[in-house]
């Protein structure tokens, strides 16, 4: 019997202290000494854009109270990492979220703040590293994510990690590709 097809639900646990590592990249658990690039990411008007939010629009201080919130106190629906180059500069964040234990699974999500990573393999290298750990770690049997219509790069890396299209969505003026990499498709992709 395989790790998801238990009865009881195996979810994600601490990285306690430790990495992820891919080709390209290191993923760690967010910490407190990422809160400026993060603050600067989420004030870039191309970023939030790309992320079909609006910019920012608030203090430092004030963000840094709520960062400082989140970073200390864990949340089991959540699953938060930063990427690091492999050299230890922090280039973006990606997240597993919105886990649905009864349904074993979870949307996943990246944004490569620093632009000077774009266009470099570094976002594929991210989705894959993150999808293996959360599969080889957990019970989920469904990972899906939303990538805006237009956004044909970050389409382009969705696929080439696995991920298929399986609907749209409307939402607030935005129209979304809605992507899901199954766990018997990542096996498959595994084994060949």
């Amino acid at each position: 019997m395989k790790l998801w097809q238990r009865a009881k639900f195996v979810e994600l646990k601490s990285l306690n202290g430790n990495t992820i590592k891919g080709q390209k990249i290191r993923l760690r658990e967010k910490k407190l000494s990422d809160v400026r690039n993060d603050y600067q990411w989420q004030m870039d008007p191309e970023l939030s854009e790309l992320d079909a939010a609006t910019t920012l629009d608030v203090s430092f201080s004030a963000y840094l109270l709520d960062y400082s919130s989140h970073v200390h106190h864990k949340d089991r629906h959540r699953f938060p990492l930063a990427i690091e180059t492999l050299e230890g500069k922090h280039i973006g964040n990606c997240t597993c979220y919105d886990i649905n234990f009864g349904k074993a699974e979870a949307q996943v999500g990246i944004m490569i703040g620093d632009k000077d990573y774009w266009g470099k393999g570094y976002g594929a290298d991210v989705i894959n590293t993150l999808v293996d750990h959360i599969y080889n770690n957990s019970s989920f049997s469904r990972l899906y994510l939303k990538t805006l219509d237009w956004n044909k790069r970050a389409q382009k890396c969705f696929s080439k990690c696995g991920f298929t299209q399986y609907s749209t969505l409307r939402r607030d003026g935005y129209t979304f590709l809605l992507m899901e990499l199954k766990r018997e498709d990542w096996e498959k992709r595994k084994s060949s």
